[in-house]
């Protein structure tokens, strides 16, 4: 999840984040960057029914879902700065055709029970180019400490912004609830929360655009990586049943989701497909999170060992680095879990298929669009088998969906392969229009 999902995506691949995050450090001296604050709100309640998600979260009337509260510049680069922030983190720059402005954003959305609150997220907008933008929701893989979203830092979260902008697109990518400079913590892997933060941003990205004098055109290209790619899949199944009718879904692009916790991904966990670090820190995120919306457990004892019991919680408070947060975990799920716990993970019942199955089956639908599946079989932190079964449903449905393997690489470079793939194919999507 890194690289965020099932509990996903980011794990062997850490060592190659961090390699990224020195790198976009250097590159980080060529933006101009403004720090801009949000406005206090509410912290997200706790403990309320799963169910309370499909109610006050529907209307964008409710709580003026997507209501653009503030925008401030944070990224000014030229065509050579952005190539060169790109290829600091190893990725291909044949698509970088133009230079680009970015803004974080600031937006009422809802939480995951309903209530009003606001997120940000960062919109980015191409030098050049037509004077109308298509836009691309862009959603980001698992992150636990605020400051790594995609309006708050030059890190691995802007790469997919800047490759996209850079190519003529716009690009609306949520920070989700929680990160960013938004109040709270962040609802991990609760795909609907995030499906209406995404939502919401793109409401917000559409009235900033206007104010800037780059209009959207409301086709939407969605994409994502990790835990993104499960959002991105969802938030193309919302688009596609009308959740706003200023925006229209045009192809369909995830990458390494976990789209599959139940069948797929937690199995990966406990036979060997899935790295152990990966694993512990998924797992512990997952839990602790989770654990807000649905009923795993009524305390950390009953599921954590001394004496991660008493810690775990507090580590995914969303101001503690990854790094952080490993150093004081142990180093395999058995050490980790309870006895009780252990078993249970590996055979889902109770809040635990609950929190599960609140996440699953959002490919089975039919798209009307194109959909690519981008994965690796290297992939150690995602497994290759979460997009197989995604497509085994879209196919069921009617919908040829090819998985794309980028072969044996980590999680990481997963994304950083299938990014500037991604591009060209959106091009050829766009040019079929």
């Amino acid at each position: 999840m890194e690289n965020n999902n099932a509990p996903t995506a980011q794990g062997t691949s850490r060592t190659t984040r961090r390699i990224a995050r020195r790198t976009t450090a250097a590159a980080a001296a060529l933006v101009l960057a403004a720090l801009g604050v949000a406005p206090a709100v509410a912290q997200q309640p706790a403990g309320a029914p799963a169910a309370a998600h499909s109610q006050a979260a529907h209307s964008q009337a409710a709580h003026g879902r997507g209501t653009l509260l503030a925008l401030t510049p944070v990224a000014d680069l030229d065509r050579a700065r952005v190539a060169e922030f790109l290829a600091s983190g190893g990725m291909d720059t044949g698509t970088v055709r133009q230079g680009l402005r970015a803004y974080r954003l600031t937006y009422r959305t809802v939480t995951p029970q309903g209530a009003p609150t606001t997120a940000t997220g960062l919109l980015t907008l191409p030098k050049g180019g037509p004077h109308r933008l298509d836009v691309v929701s862009d959603t980001h893989g698992t992150m636990a400490h605020r400051d790594y979203a995609p309006s708050a830092a030059e890190d691995f979260g802007r790469f997919a912004s800047y490759l996209h902008a850079s190519a003529g697109r716009a690009v609306a990518a949520p920070d989700y609830l929680g990160l960013g400079k938004g109040p709270g913590r962040h609802p991990y892997m609760d795909t609907a929360s995030a499906v209406t933060a995404s939502v919401d941003m793109l409401r917000a990205s559409r009235t900033a655009a206007l104010r800037l004098n780059r209009p959207l055109t409301g086709e939407v290209y969605a994409s994502g990586f990790s835990q993104g790619g499960q959002v991105a899949m969802a938030l193309g199944r919302a688009l596609d049943k009308g959740a706003d009718r200023n925006f229209r879904l045009r192809a369909l692009a995830p990458v390494s989701g976990p789209y599959d916790i139940e069948n797929a991904e937690t199995p990966a966990l406990f036979d060997g497909r899935v790295n152990d670090t990966s694993a512990v820190f998924y797992m512990a995120y997952y839990l602790t999170a989770q654990s807000r919306l649905h009923p795993l457990y009524k305390d950390t004892s009953e599921a954590f060992r001394k004496p991660y019991a008493d810690v775990v919680d507090d580590l995914f408070d969303t101001h503690h680095t990854e790094e952080q947060i490993i150093s004081a975990l142990p180093a395999t799920l058995k050490e980790m879990l309870t006895d009780d716990y252990y078993r249970r993970l590996q055979h889902l019942d109770g809040g635990l298929l609950e929190a599960a199955r609140a996440q699953d089956g959002n490919c089975a639908w039919k798209p009307g669009v194109p959909v690519r599946l981008y994965s690796a079989s290297g992939d150690t932190d995602v497994p290759i088998a979460n997009a197989r079964h995604c497509a085994a449903d879209l196919k069921a449905r009617g919908v040829g969906a090819p998985v794309v393997d980028q072969g044996p690489v980590d999680h990481n470079t997963t994304y950083m392969k299938s990014g500037p793939q991604i591009v060209r194919w959106f091009d050829a999507v766009a040019a079929r229009h």
